[in-house]
């Protein structure tokens, strides 16, 4: 079963990355399944990381990229108001993330996620009832 889940930045964009097929193709099948379910949850800031990673460090046409962010945004939304931002701070001193990795981790929390996929934060790891999930990580 598919639960609601919340979307890094880092995953979308291998739906780009022609260079990493399997992890494209992972990361599109992910994407897809959810979306479909309606469980695909992002933040604005997770669509500002992607648009700037695509173009900036892929070459992703803007044009093309922005066609991804109108695809992205059929996904569950969410943005981060100030009070957002005081917890995020906090988390990031009391878990020792990077702040902006404390935001995602948040706004994960906030939307109810119960996974949040993300290659760049430590597999496993659970923070209340949200884990963190690396997509790309083989079964050991």
């Amino acid at each position: 079963m598919t639960v609601r889940s919340f979307f890094d930045s880092n995953v979308l964009v291998y739906t780009d990355d022609a260079d990493a097929l399997e992890k494209r193709e992972r990361a599109l099948d992910l994407w897809q399944a959810h979306r479909q379910a309606g469980h695909a949850v992002v933040s604005v800031q997770v669509l500002q990381e992607y648009f700037r990673v695509a173009t900036a460090k892929l070459a992703t046409d803007p044009s093309v990229a922005i066609e991804k962010l109108m695809l992205f945004k059929r996904a569950d939304v969410i943005q981060a108001g100030p009070d957002d931002v005081i917890a995020a701070a906090r988390l990031s001193v009391e878990q020792r993330l990077s702040f902006w990795d404390a935001m995602i981790v948040h706004m994960a929390m906030a939307a109810e996620c119960a996974v949040l996929y993300s290659e760049d934060l430590q597999h496993g790891r659970r923070f209340a009832g949200l884990e963190i999930v690396n997509p790309f990580r083989r079964a050991i």
